[in-house]
């Protein structure tokens, strides 16, 4: 009756996944579990499919309980969590049911990043205008929520809350809590405002997995008065992340459709294999772990451009076919930068010349694609088309003679004509999207 309390008239719901983070149980007929629980856990549900989880005031889902008596560690430069007190002799998780069409879409951000309160109006005004009244089901933000200055996160989360949908948070490497000595404490500001940093939950036919893969390496200096006082992360998945992952698939039926997602990509353009803070270095064990699934998808951010992976044998993936890992266009574009346009927006425009914006995910059953909308563009704004006409293209002796990007301003004379190329720059483009143009 959505007053949070287990009251004498409500039936507990059977074969609800329950979680701490490491083990997974169902409840059994009455709805009853039973599950170990530390002095640091987050209890968490899977939330199943025809049930809603309630909501607080900024629209985020309410699917877990924080135990931690403590608290966070004390000297935190932004508030984690508040000491829980002791363990209850029961923990209940309100559902209600929920019509769920497998026929849905989903709202899903990555990086919009804001470092002062002016980029959170850039957000409201560029977004989140344009999604209020979306018949979008749930909405996701894959990291870099903000930029450091996590005293932003009540303004952010109430303009995203106007959306008014739920909306789901995956951890970045700009939540962390950059005080904490290592990645153990790294999350606790997170953890106040989403919970848990790794989870699941379903909705019709999907099963949606929020993976955290940011792995904190510590503080680089001792002094009080470096402010930000980052210390260095690389993109790893942990052990007792992959252990739940492995322990919650058991649950999950081969029609299902399993949508991925996380921080950091697997694999990047940006960089090599060597670069340990944009390719997730155990991914292997993740697609081994996925190997034999049928309908999978996986989506990141974290590097400001748009890429299409596929991934075989080679990789780790053992099929059936290819395993599609999709890096998502940011929300801030190129870290909100850039000449404002008409609106005092700046025009932020990606480093691969993707204008800033986020996706629509379009499920259909266990069938899915993702689609990309530009912010403040019409939909079938996709593509740039430009002219070409710099006749010693891109080698990099001749670098010197012009800014890049010059001479992609589509004026050409008769005279540059015979050196002219067209360059078109599919937003949304992979390796297995196809051009056609005629004249």
């Amino acid at each position: 009756n959505r007053n949070h309390v287990l009251d004498e008239n409500e039936q507990g719901i059977p074969n609800v996944r329950v979680s701490n983070g490491k083990d997974v149980v169902l409840t059994n007929k009455m709805g009853q579990y039973k599950i170990s629980v530390s002095n640091e856990t987050i209890l968490f549900i899977v939330k199943p499919s025809g049930y809603a989880t309630p909501l607080n005031g900024y629209r985020l889902p309410q699917f877990y309980y924080i135990h931690q008596p403590a608290g966070s560690p004390p000297g935190f430069r932004y508030p984690g969590i508040a000491p829980t007190g002791e363990l209850p002799s029961s923990i209940n998780f309100p559902l209600i049911e929920s019509d769920e069409p497998e026929t849905f879409e989903a709202v899903l951000f990555t990086d919009p990043q804001p470092m002062t309160g002016a980029e959170v109006d850039y957000i409201r005004d560029d977004i989140i205008n344009e999604l209020i009244g979306t018949k979008a089901k749930f909405g996701m933000t894959l990291g870099d929520i903000l930029y450091d200055d996590l005293a932003l996160f009540p303004r952010y989360l109430s303009v995203v809350a106007q959306v008014g949908i739920p909306w789901y948070n995956v951890p970045g490497n700009h939540e962390l809590n950059f005080d904490a000595p290592n990645d153990r404490y790294s999350l606790e500001t997170f953890k106040r405002y989403f919970g848990p940093p790794y989870y699941a939950f379903e909705y019709a036919n999907t099963y949606v997995v929020v993976l955290d893969n940011i792995e904190y390496q510590g503080t680089k200096t001792d002094s009080p008065m470096d402010v930000r006082n980052e210390g260095g992360y690389i993109a790893n998945i942990s052990e007792d992340q992959l252990i739940w992952l492995k322990n919650d698939l058991k649950y999950v039926p081969d029609d299902k459709l399993i949508f991925v997602t996380m921080h950091a990509p697997l694999t990047t353009y940006q960089g090599t294999p060597k670069s340990t803070n944009v390719f997730t270095q155990n991914r292997s064990e993740l697609l081994k772990l996925l190997s034999g699934r049928k309908h999978l998808y996986s989506v990141a951010g974290h590097t400001h451009t748009t890429e299409h992976h596929y991934y075989g044998e080679e990789e780790g993936f053992e099929g059936p076919g290819k395993f599609h890992h999709h890096i998502l266009a940011a929300v801030s574009g190129g870290w909100w930068s850039g000449p404002l346009d008409e609106r005092g927006i700046p025009t932020s425009m990606q480093r691969d010349g993707t204008p800033n914006g986020y996706h629509i995910l379009e499920v259909d059953g266990n069938d899915l694609s993702v689609r990309y909308k530009a912010a403040g563009k019409a939909p079938d704004y996709q593509m740039g088309i430009y002219f070409d006409v710099a006749y010693h293209r891109y080698e990099k002796e001749a670098m010197r003679d012009y800014r890049p990007g010059e001479h992609l301003d589509g004026h050409m004379s008769i005279d540059e004509a015979r050196a002219a190329q067209v360059v078109v720059n599919l937003f949304n483009g992979g390796p297995n999207s196809t051009i056609t143009f005629q004249i």
